[in-house]
């Protein structure tokens, strides 16, 4: 069965601890220029994954992905304008 899993941005002063995060849960990416990682760990154990890597010395800041708390089913236009446009004009 699979579990329910978070994302978590983790904002690091160096890149050179990102082995350590490997056991706070699964590495998914890594950007060295802009030295953060994205890291993947199960729902249940997120929110104290995210207090226990804001306590690291090497991490400057740790948080949640909003993606599962977002709305991704849209009922209708987004803008009512797009209502009336008629995309016909000119033919």
């Amino acid at each position: 069965m699979l579990t329910k899993r978070a994302g978590i941005a983790v904002w690091l002063h160096s890149t050179k601890q990102v082995r350590q995060l490997r056991k706070y849960g699964v590495v998914h990416y890594v950007s060295k220029t802009m030295k953060y990682a994205i890291l993947y760990c199960d729902l249940k154990d997120a929110d104290d994954t995210v207090q226990t890597l804001n306590s690291l010395s090497f991490v400057s800041k740790a948080e949640r992905s909003m993606k599962p708390e977002v709305r991704t089913e849209f009922n209708g236009p987004v803008h009512p304008a797009e209502k009336t446009f008629d995309y016909n004009v000119g033919i």
